[in-house]
């Protein structure tokens, strides 16, 4: 199934921002989310990650009210792995971006949403006023490769406003508000001249 073709999409509620391209690692242990993956796995699809705007990410017994952003990042996934019963160790990449155009709860506590599939960033390069922005992102993956730290998913598109964007949000110690508002941004030119004013702002690139 492509992406595209996902008319009912289940939800994965975080207190995280996934970015498109992004890495994201998750422990599941509820019921809810271990049927979930297994699911995903067997039909060879992706599910949703929305960031939460109120309420837990573990489902409690007593009454809790969840809510969550608009607009949401696809999650494909990488990896599954279990090595204690009842719990899975996820790798997941982020896809396409999308609008929740409805949602329900099912009996399970699983959240369904009926999505629009937004457009991918345009690939557009960052201008020359931006280079400093994208080499310090060079120089953020190569120290955090010598720590042995694999921060992102090769190929890496130094060339791409979009990509090294997402990957400076990913990197920067912002609110998780901040970085849901960069992400839903449709022009990825301005979500790059926005970092780079951040961290020129910081001095962390001059």
């Amino acid at each position: 199934m492509r992406e595209t073709d996902v008319a009912e999409l289940a939800l994965f509620p975080l207190q995280a921002v996934l970015f498109p391209g992004g890495r994201l690692s998750l422990k599941v242990f509820e019921a809810r989310y271990l049927d979930l993956i297994g699911s995903c796995l067997r039909e060879q699809r992706p599910f949703g990650v929305v960031a939460l705007k109120s309420g837990l990410e573990v489902r409690r017994r007593d009454t809790q009210q969840v809510s969550f952003e608009s607009v949401g990042t696809l999650a494909a996934l990488v990896d599954v792995d279990s090595d204690t019963p009842g719990i899975l160790q996820v790798s997941c990449r982020g896809g396409s971006r999308f609008a929740v155009r409805g949602s329900r709860q099912r009996d399970d506590g699983l959240w369904l949403a009926q999505i629009e599939t937004l457009a991918d960033d345009a690939v557009v390069a960052p201008t020359a006023s931006q280079r400093a922005t994208v080499r310090g992102l060079q120089e953020a993956i190569a120290s955090l490769k010598g720590r042995g730290v694999q921060p992102f998913f090769e190929p890496y598109r130094f060339e791409d406003a979009g990509w090294v964007a997402n990957r400076w949000c990913e990197l920067l110690p912002i609110s998780q508000a901040a970085k849901f508002k960069l992400m839903e941004l449709p022009d990825p030119s301005v979500r790059l001249q926005l970092v780079d004013d951040y961290l020129r702002s910081k001095g962390v690139i001059a």
